[in-house]
């Protein structure tokens, strides 16, 4: 045997051996020893469990190294003086507007519309979106019956059918919820039915093995394997869902931040546009970081995964 194949050898992790000797062998382990080993596969090693959170590491320090860049430069472009403050407010105005607002209780109302109704379009748009593509990866009719029609809505603009949507509903929130949805639904349909129909077919010999049932095979094989691709789903969603919020609160509403930036926009106050750029960067980067660290919770067990 070769070192490299020795080398190989010892860097393959141990489950993966034992269910490698296994199939060769047919007859070495029981049933319930193949089941273990499935349960081996899926559970996080010895050197991934209890690892702390890295959150002022090397790539954190680097990451912040570009927006540090921007707000210097827009301190320099400031100071400056060469573009007029109708377009680039200063810093510390922006900086000031956000405070007064954000003690006033102004900032946290129009954050408060705005999370309900990303919440509830997130919600109704996420879960359809996970159930069609469950059906359309699980089933071929239902896949060929939906996937077509759904390919073709995915590409069409939000601000194309907001108008559409606004007639049908009406200017309150049941549009504007509808259209978050729209939006939510299309990146969770895609990714799920991708892991679905990528499962790798030695787990289907494994199961098979195993005599799985139906319910068996969704709920122990097919599931879990495609959860790098529902969470990659799902922080999709949650950002299209933000855009999508910008264009709902554009079309007749009364409230939120977005339409916070479209009065501003109205009455010429770049400082408070500013401010709800900012909120939705920083809403939108915490509720990416909660489902991040979900999936480095639950997606540990896997050796490709560097979270």
């Amino acid at each position: 045997m070769s070192s490299s194949t020795n080398e190989s050898l010892r860097t393959e992790p141990e489950p993966s051996r034992r269910l490698r000797r296994n199939s060769r062998s047919g007859s070495g382990y029981s049933v319930s020893e193949q089941h273990n080993t499935i349960i081996d596969l899926t559970a996080p090693s010895d050197s991934q469990t209890g690892r702390p959170a890295r959150f002022f590491s090397l790539d954190s320090i680097q990451g912040a190294i570009l927006p540090v860049t921007i707000l210097l430069a827009w301190l320099l472009v400031d100071w400056s003086g060469s573009v007029p403050k109708t377009l680039l407010p200063s810093l510390f105005s922006v900086i000031e507007v956000f405070w007064r607002m954000l003690i006033s209780g102004e900032l946290l109302s129009h954050l408060g519309y705005s999370l309900e109704r990303v919440a509830y379009g997130f919600l109704t748009g996420g879960l359809l979106g996970l159930g069609l593509g469950i059906i359309a990866g699980f089933i071929r009719k239902i896949d060929y019956l939906i996937d077509p029609s759904l390919q073709v809505l995915r590409l069409v603009p939000h601000l194309a059918i907001a108008p559409l949507i606004t007639l049908w509903f009406g200017f309150g929130e049941a549009s504007k919820i509808v259209i978050i949805a729209f939006g939510a639904l299309f990146p969770l349909y895609i990714n799920t039915y991708i892991g679905i129909r990528n499962v790798d077919n030695q787990l289907f010999e494994v199961a098979d093995i195993l005599q799985y049932n139906k319910w068996r095979r969704v709920t122990h094989l097919m599931l879990p394997s495609a959860l790098p691709n529902i969470f990659m789903g799902l922080r999709t969603s949650i950002a299209v869902s933000w855009i999508s919020l910008v264009v709902a609160e554009y079309v007749g509403a009364y409230n939120g931040v977005g339409f916070l930036i479209n009065e501003a926009k109205q009455n010429l106050k770049p400082e408070v546009i500013f401010v709800g750029i900012i909120v939705f960067a920083i809403v939108g980067k915490v509720l990416d970081t909660f489902i991040k660290l979900l999936e480095q919770r639950l997606l540990n067990w896997r050796d490709s995964y560097q979270g």
